[in-house]
């Protein structure tokens, strides 16, 4: 089966993008994001030449996904610990009543 090929735009650069059937809106969006992070980085650094800047973005996005991760362990945690109390607290109130 033929994937799909989906154009997106990079930095005023066009690339077509085989992509599986049913995520080229994934793919679109993530090519909008990260052009539009490139663009932040030229524009308000002396950052020259697209390699770097690709370079700098891929870096930072990374860090964001990353930080995005801790974030959410942290989160499933809390989750389980409050858990674990309710279930106790409501063990020991069908016990007393």
């Amino acid at each position: 089966m033929e994937k799909p090929t989906v154009s997106v735009n990079i930095l005023g650069q066009e690339y077509k993008i085989n992509c599986p059937k049913g995520h080229e809106t994934e793919l679109t969006e993530a090519a909008d994001y990260l052009n539009s992070q490139m663009q932040e980085i030229r524009t308000n650094s002396k950052i020259i030449g697209t390699e770097r800047v690709a370079i700098i973005a891929a870096l930072n996005i990374t860090h964001d996904m990353l930080s995005s991760r801790k974030y959410a362990r942290s989160n499933e945690q809390q989750l389980r610990e409050l858990t674990s109390q309710l279930d106790s607290a409501l063990t020991h109130t069908n016990k007393v009543g």
